[in-house]
């Protein structure tokens, strides 16, 4: 479950192109520009949360690097200062918060939220039906890619709780940045694991549609079928 925690109505918040951060997930930061590296050093002297948005393209060329409506309050777990001032850190994802706008720009942009709480939208046994059916196509994909198991693999098989399952699998094994805003939005935990395994099966058959059509020739000899 989401961790219980008082989000403040205003935060500091870092826009990000393709990056949905979810809930319990691990997003490794960079710091390097100057109002970034203002902004960390006074979140680390106070609560050390900050909140990361997607950047929205679809109206990049209206308004100055504009978010998406739901992003993520994060806390920073561990942080590193560089000699020259930059600054590598873990920001752990707590909460799911709706963006309800700008408070201001300068020195760093500072934004007003609320937090949004996730909704079972089912019986808990039938989303831990299709939590363990979003495992097993998960597993499917990753044989038919020719992928081994790794360390997040083996970690995801011990997460018991759909909400978490979900956002964890999304976040660390989707390589879609739409879909992972599009399921970040999905309050619904039901939903959400409908609407990913949804697009794991269409991922799926396009793998398989692709082998066959490959027949028996090697990857680096596609294009003389």
């Amino acid at each position: 479950m989401e961790m219980e925690i008082v989000v403040p109505g205003e935060l500091a918040v870092m826009t990000l192109p393709r990056i949905a951060l979810f809930p319990q997930a691990l997003l490794p930061l960079h710091i390097f520009e100057p109002r970034y590296r203002r902004m960390l050093k006074e979140v680390l002297a106070w609560h050390r949360l900050f909140a990361v948005a997607g950047l929205n393209t679809a109206e990049a060329a209206q308004t100055f690097e504009p978010t998406h409506r739901v992003a993520t309050v994060g806390i920073v777990r561990a942080c590193q200062e560089n000699d020259n001032g930059t600054s590598n850190l873990l920001l752990q994802g707590l909460a799911r918060i709706e963006v309800l706008g700008i408070v201001r720009e300068e020195p760093y942009r500072t934004i007003r939220v609320r937090p949004l709480l996730s909704q079972s939208g089912a019986p808990d046994s039938e989303n831990q039906k299709l939590k363990t059916s979003l495992a097993r196509l998960l597993a499917l994909r990753r044989r038919l890619t020719g992928d081994e198991p790794g360390d997040f693999d083996r970690f995801l098989k011990s997460v018991e709780d759909p909400d978490a399952f979900v956002d964890l699998a999304a976040f660390n094994l989707c390589e879609d940045s739409a879909l992972k805003q599009r399921l970040l939005e999905t309050l619904s935990v039901h939903d959400r694991l409908r609407l990913f395994a949804r697009h794991l099966r269409r991922e799926i058959d396009q793998i398989r549609l692709a082998r066959q059509l490959q027949g028996p020739l090697a990857d680096d000899a596609i294009g003389n079928n």
